[in-house]
């Protein structure tokens, strides 16, 4: 299946809009293991068995890994959730951005190393820089368009002098992946929960592309106006623009102790009837 097929799927299968980020700290870790990377995989092969069926998408993200030269124990997660939980598609959080046979490598890291689903990438070298992950059929790609963090008003919300109408920075963003660039349907848009407006705007630019929205939960994004903002469905119900909104620290590290996945399950519950009764409100 397609990227975008098991999105569906795991949308109707797990009724959730949930994506599980997995950014392991160690220093953060149960007290049982705190601080001991080499217990990275078993500590996010517990959050991933306890929360596979809360989850529209789990999400690594590679820095956590890299840091502690824990790439292998990525590796091994990754055979980990296509085995336990083979309905959820896995996002790639390493926010890539090069050019030429460079991207071609970072591909080929993202799709046959790791064997994610998509991957999130920078859209600021242009689309030559895209272009590489789009030759793997059936995967996904999330450009940044308006992040969560408050620098990212440095270059997003700055108008274009050149273009028709001189939008916004993050707002030409959201148009060429919506048109010209998305020859496959394979992309989507990075956008965050605490920008509800900007939501708001980029849903109405791109109508159809999946919408992955960091920020609620510890970040502080609101789930409410999250979903209002950014979810689109049709006259039977079914969604047309979907969302992946992404908690990561608060599901985590819900417990210190040894309760930590069940701790973890049940703040994914929380977060996932959250987002379902503010699809319904």
């Amino acid at each position: 299946m397609t990227f975008l097929d098991m999105l569906r799927g795991a949308e109707r299968q797990n009724r959730s809009m949930l994506c599980v980020g997995l950014d392991p700290d160690p220093a953060r870790f149960p007290d049982h293991f705190k601080g001991d990377a080499h217990r990275i995989y078993d500590f996010c092969a517990a959050i991933v068995d306890a929360t596979a069926d809360t989850a529209i998408a789990f999400k690594p993200q590679i820095a956590y890994f890299a840091a502690h030269r824990a790439e292998d124990q990525l590796e091994r997660l990754m055979a980990h959730m296509r085995s336990a939980a083979p309905q959820v598609p896995v996002i790639l959080d390493a926010k890539r951005g090069d050019i030429g046979s460079t991207a071609e490598q970072y591909a080929i890291e993202a799709f046959e190393r790791y064997g994610a689903d998509a991957v999130t990438l920078s859209p600021f070298m242009g689309f030559d820089s895209v272009q590489p992950y789009l030759k793997h059929h059936g995967k996904g790609a999330f450009l940044l368009c308006r992040t969560s963090n408050p620098g990212g008003d440095d270059l997003q919300n700055q108008r274009l002098a050149s273009i028709d109408g001189q939008p916004l920075l993050y707002e030409h963003v959201a148009r060429l992946a919506q048109g010209p660039w998305n020859l496959n349907g394979q992309l989507g848009l990075v956008v965050g929960a605490t920008y509800p407006k900007e939501i708001e705007r980029v849903r109405a630019i791109a109508p159809t592309l999946p919408l992955l929205i960091p920020g609620v939960g510890a970040q502080g994004g609101d789930a409410l106006a999250t979903v209002k903002a950014g979810l689109r469905t049709d006259d039977s119900g079914t969604t047309t623009g979907a969302i992946i909104v992404n908690s990561s620290r608060a599901i985590l590290y819900a417990s210190s102790g040894p309760d930590f996945a069940v701790a973890a399950r049940q703040e994914a519950l929380r977060t996932q009837a959250l987002l379902q009764a503010a699809r319904n409100a």
